[in-house]
């Protein structure tokens, strides 16, 4: 080898263990770039306390691409007034206190890192930058996540809706939670109240998750509940979900009466605090509804469409959410019930085993 390649070599190791250090210990991230940036995508530890806001950033970027870097430069520091300055620092500063053992960065671990920590040092504090900035851990994250997906033994957690899959990943001791990572339980009734992560994100954070689990034992599958191509909007990265689909599967078997109450429990008791939720809830349920009218056939659809109307004024008469379950019913029965019998004969994966949610968690755990 070269000394060319031996010096890429093991600078290419070097970072590696760095990142994977970052990740397994969630060391706190000062986030540089422009907020635009950061909500395009960003790691689970990190906080954006920006250079330069969105509109600076545009006008540094159009004074680099035309003048080059020294111009970019004093076109920046003339941005950057004293006050300005010392608001930046200010945030900085905060954020460091919290976090003496954090890192900085930018997105490419360049110019705006450097005169961050210039800045920095000049006020008195000495910070270290994540070399390579995002881009480099993200393509870390990528990496790695492609390959644990590609090598890691996968088993998947399948079950009708309402069969507790869900339950049984939150008591999985090697399970990643592909809904809660995405803010969305994944049918077309799943989305919460909290925002789901941008699609950058949600790869980032199921990276780390992964990184986790092979650091705690890499010869141990990890367990994963059945998702379709999409968690609401987010997409489940294809090289997982390719590897999902040649997996073998554990499979959830609920009685209906306790699948109407976990339903119960996840879609209705959880959001009809009070009666003042009600119209929202609604509102929300009737344009699902109908967003599923077409396979649901335009009679199934209104009659479903009634018989929670119907629940509504129930519960506003007699404070009492039982009539939902009748909808709940008719909706497993006649629409997710043959849906997922269809699709997992589709699959034709290996069925290790089968039992009660509680029955599949203990299973996994002593697997």
């Amino acid at each position: 080898m070269v000394n060319s390649q031996r010096s890429q070599y093991f600078k290419t190791i070097m970072n590696h263990d760095n990142f994977l250090q970052l990740f397994l210990n969630d060391t706190p991230l000062l986030d540089v770039r422009a907020p635009v940036e950061f909500e395009q995508g960003h790691f689970p530890t990190s906080e954006n306390a920006p250079l330069l806001n969105n509109e600076q950033r545009e006008k540094v970027g159009l004074r680099y691409k035309e003048q080059g870097q020294d111009a970019a430069i004093e076109l920046g520091w003339e941005l950057a007034s004293d006050e300005i300055q010392q608001q930046r620092l200010n945030s900085w500063r905060n954020f460091i206190q919290q976090h003496p053992e954090g890192k900085l960065y930018c997105f490419r671990g360049g110019l705006r890192s450097q005169l961050s920590q210039q800045l920095l040092h000049d006020s008195g504090i000495d910070y270290p930058i994540v070399p390579g900035g995002y881009k480099a851990m993200r393509r870390f994250l990528i990496d790695e996540l492609d390959h644990s997906s590609e090598n890691k033994k996968i088993i998947v957690i399948a079950g009708p809706t309402g069969s507790g899959k869900t339950k049984a990943i939150h008591k999985i001791n090697r399970a990643i939670d592909l809904e809660g990572r995405a803010n969305h339980r994944g049918s077309v009734f799943g989305a919460m109240e909290q925002e789901q992560p941008p699609q950058i994100s949600y790869e980032n954070q199921l990276s780390i998750d992964w990184l986790k689990l092979n650091h705690e034992d890499p010869e141990k599958p990890v367990f994963v509940e059945d998702e379709g191509r999409l968690v609401g909007r987010v997409l489940v990265p294809p090289q997982m979900k390719a590897s999902m689909q040649k997996s073998s599967t554990v499979a959830i078997e609920e009685p209906i009466e306790q699948r109407i109450e976990w339903v119960m429990d996840d879609y209705v008791r959880s959001t009809l605090v009070n009666k003042s939720k009600l119209e929202q809830f609604e509102v929300h349920l009737q344009a699902n509804l109908l967003r599923i009218s077409k396979r649901l056939g335009g009679t199934r659809h209104k009659e479903l469409a009634a018989v929670f109307q119907e629940a509504g004024v129930y519960y506003l008469q007699s404070n009492n959410l039982d009539g939902f379950k009748d909808g709940i019913r008719i909706l497993l029965e006649d629409y997710y019930d043959p849906m997922y019998h269809y699709q997992f004969q589709q699959h034709e994966r290996p069925l290790l085993f089968k039992g009660s949610c509680a029955e599949v968690a203990q299973w996994c755990n002593e697997y």
